[in-house]
């Protein structure tokens, strides 16, 4: 037999919210026979809680979102590929990235509030930025790259030459027009936020 181990109640005030935990508790000890964690159960405000990866915003009329813990998980996973991804293409970094993206952007698809879908497309363009930048490892082979991908030979030099480091390099003017969002797109990148809109409006 299966049982519910997680559920959110939401009533209107902390009192009320007191009464309906101490009710819950006594109904499943002494009907089903169940101990409720003292340690995962609490009467808080409901956007303090998660349930199922969900949150919601503290607004007059709440609007579902991706609860901050899940953005934190998405991260963690993909950083192991990003890790893995150093010596190899960004064709194939990204493709093994696609149906975790995508997969991801189905379950929360019931999301009202699109920041945390615009903020993880933010780090992971930035992350495989980073990627590139560290692949072309020597200053002359960077100073090359960006050269072919546009950049006048004064700009990429001094780019190539600045002294960051890779993370740095990943945020800066020079990297994102020579590695602009749609040359990342055109090579397989998903776009949250476009996947999101479009999965709330199926046609």
């Amino acid at each position: 037999m299966r049982y519910a181990d997680d559920c959110n109640v939401y009533v209107r005030s902390e009192g009320a919210g007191r009464r309906v935990m101490a009710s819950l508790e006594r109904f499943l000890r002494k009907r089903l026979r169940l101990k409720v964690n003292r340690h995962k159960s609490a009467v808080t405000r409901p956007w303090k809680r998660t349930f199922l990866g969900y949150t919601v915003t503290p607004d007059r009329r709440p609007k579902l979102k991706v609860a901050p813990g899940s953005e934190k998980r998405l991260k963690g996973k993909l950083k192991q590929i990003f890790r893995r991804g150093r010596g190899r293409s960004l064709g194939r970094v990204i493709e093994e990235l696609t149906p975790i993206l995508r997969g991801w952007v189905a379950y929360f698809k019931l999301a009202e509030v699109r920041a945390s879908f615009e903020r993880l497309e933010k780090w992971i363009r930035r992350k495989l930025r980073c990627l590139l930048w560290r692949q072309w490892k020597r200053p002359p082979t960077q100073l090359r790259e960006l050269c072919n991908r546009g950049l006048d030979r004064e700009r990429a030099s001094a780019s190539a030459y600045n002294g960051r480091g890779p993370w740095w390099n990943a945020r800066a003017s020079h990297l994102h027009q020579a590695v602009p969002n749609r040359w990342l797109e055109r090579h397989g990148l998903v776009n949250l936020t476009h996947e999101w809109r479009r999965l709330q409006c199926p046609a």
